[in-house]
């Protein structure tokens, strides 16, 4: 089954998007898989730009959030045909589309929404579309997050090493992996990713970047420690797991409020996106400490963080004793792998199986996700 997976997170920049061969073979629990094509597709301006609107409470207002779950829609389904054309694949030989969609607002242990309409893509595409994945969770009892705990501890579970999938987008999130237990996969939200680091690049730059390239700012600044120290009083970090976290905790007003009390503090901006980067670093090794079982031996690194090596090189520094590298050692690129993880977890949707962990998000059971929009395909998926 040939299946199309699209992520679009937090940082609101654009969607990845994979295609993905599943092949589910006789008495083996984890499918072979092939992946045949990667894109990263950004969104037009003013698309991000309404996105970025919609996902604050002072003017996310229904009217636009009505016409941005269609918008979205459409914008999903040139990004699925884009990607589709790409691979050397016509639509008729894509079985499924698994989209996360937007995450516009997400109440923790009480209810989510992810936005784009899954009933435009499978009009567009002619292919029957999954989304809606985090909502049962959330029914059931948990987070509704983090759902890649699947894919990690499926794939990536290994019978030697204690491993930590590490991903970085708009918000951090950690799936630990113990040696050869896949049963006992933990993950959980630990905080900001690259959110606040892209808020302050934005303001460093005056709006000429939207976020810190190569870490190149946070690389030519220093790390404020009474900056740092303030952020770090966050509440959110010494709260146990299962959580989860969002723009409504860590977006722009928060951005805004750790900037205003830089500058007053008369910190430099370099100085400020170095410490945001820094706070990144910091937030995800002290939740290491703070909350797994013990350190991991390996950490393996994805989404858009993986791509700055400031950041890398800091995280690197909080936790010595584990070996860093990133999800492209694994032939993943490292921005690819949500996308990647939402197709696997449409491929189990269809065959009807469970594919939350409820040690990772506190639901009461395992649960089937994803609500099925059927495509012109129906019959032969």
């Amino acid at each position: 089954m040939i299946v199309l997976g699209m992520m679009s997170g937090t940082s609101a920049d654009g969607i990845e998007t994979v295609v993905v061969e599943l092949e589910q073979m006789a008495g083996r629990a984890m499918p072979q898989w092939q992946l045949l094509y990667h894109a990263s597709i950004p969104f037009a301006d003013a698309l991000r730009e309404e996105i970025l609107a919609c996902v604050r409470a002072d003017t996310g207002t229904v009217d636009r959030l009505c016409a941005l779950n269609f918008d979205l829609g459409a914008a999903y389904a040139d990004a699925a045909l884009q990607t589709i054309r790409a691979a050397g694949l016509d639509p008729s030989q894509v079985a499924l589309v698994g989209n996360h969609g937007q995450t516009v607002w997400h109440i923790p242990g009480h209810s989510t929404l992810q936005i784009g309409s899954p009933a435009v893509i499978a009009e567009r595409t002619g292919i029957t579309t999954i989304s809606n994945f985090r909502a049962r969770d959330i029914a059931a009892g948990g987070h509704g997050a983090p759902m890649v705990a699947f894919f990690d501890a499926l794939f990536f579970t290994d019978a030697t090493k204690t491993r930590a999938l590490q991903n970085i987008g708009g918000i951090a999130n950690v799936t630990y992996l113990p040696a050869h237990a896949p049963h006992n996969a933990l993950a959980f939200d630990s905080g900001p990713g690259n959110l606040l680091m892209d808020d302050a690049a934005q303001r460093a730059t005056r709006g000429a970047q939207t976020y810190d390239q190569d870490g190149a700012i946070a690389a030519r600044g220093r790390v404020n420690e009474n900056l740092l120290a303030e952020l770090m009083q966050h509440p959110f970090l010494r709260q146990r797991p299962p959580k989860t976290t969002g723009r409504e905790i860590f977006g722009a007003p928060y951005g805004a409020q750790m900037w205003q009390w830089a500058t007053a503090q008369q910190i430099a901006p370099d100085d400020i996106v170095a410490t945001m980067t820094r706070f990144t670093a910091k937030s995800i090794a002290d939740a290491y400490r703070a909350f797994l079982p013990t350190l991991p031996q390996e950490i393996i690194v994805s989404g858009g963080g993986a791509k700055n090596p400031t950041l890398l090189q800091m995280l690197a520094a909080e936790i010595p004793t584990a070996r860093l590298c990133t999800m492209d050692e694994f032939n993943i690129p490292a921005q690819s792998k949500e996308a990647l993880a939402f197709a696997v977890l449409a491929y189990e949707t269809w065959h009807g199986r469970a594919a939350n962990v409820p040690a990772a998000t506190g639901a009461r059971h395992p649960v089937v996700l994803g609500d099925i929009t059927p495509g012109k395909n129906w019959r032969a998926a």
